[in-house]
């Protein structure tokens, strides 16, 4: 059984987890679009776009936007084996599958256009898991609620970057209501250290590929730990159900060797940091692919 022709769609400014998944992806035949402005090029996602032969591999100027083209790469042969690539349900209606792997400013441009469904986390999903698995208060509100906070506290937007993920002295060290809309939700949380955490990419209620990506707080890569990869199975039996298909969950030990959520990513703009490139490819690829692929439970994760 082959899978239909598959596309990947990256941003012009290309991380090294991206340019890993790149080079993973490409060994694997998928094609590859790196795109040269945050917009997307005149004709991409239109019946037989994949087939199109443009000069020099480029796609035409002037689209959407104001973009100025695309590179176009090709791995080896156009089809790939679906045993390899887990690719059930990857195609959309025109057979041929477009996925996005990109932070939140680029996908929310691009995905619409090219009709990938980006899964993520419900914005409230971290506040409502069980104390067992989060060893701390938290909580979803709005940060207009937040601005009245007077004790520190750890601070983030949900899904993005918008509000940076940091310890905050009292809530008037947060943006001002003059640089995020009042209604922006947020997780306000207990301050909690980590003495090692991981990055778990989850594919259909398992845990699919693992890493460590810091201890003490720094940046420190490292193979998944046994524990790590048990405590992610009690966080997909306790609350599996309440994540899309395909996900990133960060976990955590405290030095008290308390194991503990940190956090729930979308794939699609997830490092893959020390986990398996192949295996975090394939969570990447169910997380942004053809909305007419979603399966029934996915649907209520759709960004």
């Amino acid at each position: 059984m082959t899978c239909p022709p598959r596309t990947l769609v990256l941003p012009p400014r290309l991380t090294a987890s991206a340019r890993t998944l790149r080079a993973t992806a490409l060994r694997r035949g998928l094609r590859i679009v790196e795109a040269t402005a945050s917009a997307v090029p005149e004709g991409l996602g239109s019946p037989g776009w994949a087939g199109a032969g443009w000069p020099e591999g480029t796609w035409p100027a002037g689209g959407a936007g104001g973009t100025r083209g695309a590179r176009d790469r090709r791995g080896a042969g156009s089809t790939e084996n679906a045993e390899s690539t887990g690719c059930t349900g990857c195609t959309g209606s025109d057979g041929h599958a477009v996925h996005l792997h990109a932070g939140p400013s680029f996908a929310d441009v691009v995905a619409p256009a090219l009709g990938i469904a980006l899964l993520e986390a419900p914005a409230d999903w971290l506040a409502r898991l069980p104390r067992a698995l989060t060893q701390r208060d938290i909580r979803a509100t709005t940060i207009s609620e937040a601005y009245r906070l007077r004790r520190p506290a750890f601070v983030k937007s949900p899904n993005d970057k918008s509000i940076p993920a940091l310890v905050y002295a009292d809530g008037s060290r947060l943006p001002g209501p003059d640089a995020v809309d009042p209604a922006t939700v947020v997780l306000v949380s207990d301050v909690m250290t980590f003495a090692v955490e991981y990055r778990l990419h989850l594919l259909d209620g398992a845990v699919h590929a693992a890493g460590q990506y810091a201890e003490a707080g720094r940046l420190r890569l490292g193979p998944p730990d046994g524990d790590a990869l048990a405590f992610g199975q009690d966080v997909l039996a306790a609350a599996g159900e309440t994540l899309p298909s395909a996900i990133v969950v960060d976990v955590g030990r405290d030095d008290e060797g308390r194991w503990a959520v940190i956090e729930a990513n979308a794939a699609w703009a997830s490092g893959c940091y020390s986990a398996d490139p192949d295996r975090a490819l394939e969570t990447v690829l169910r997380a942004a692919g053809p909305a007419t692929a979603l399966s029934p439970h996915d649907r209520a994760f759709v960004r």
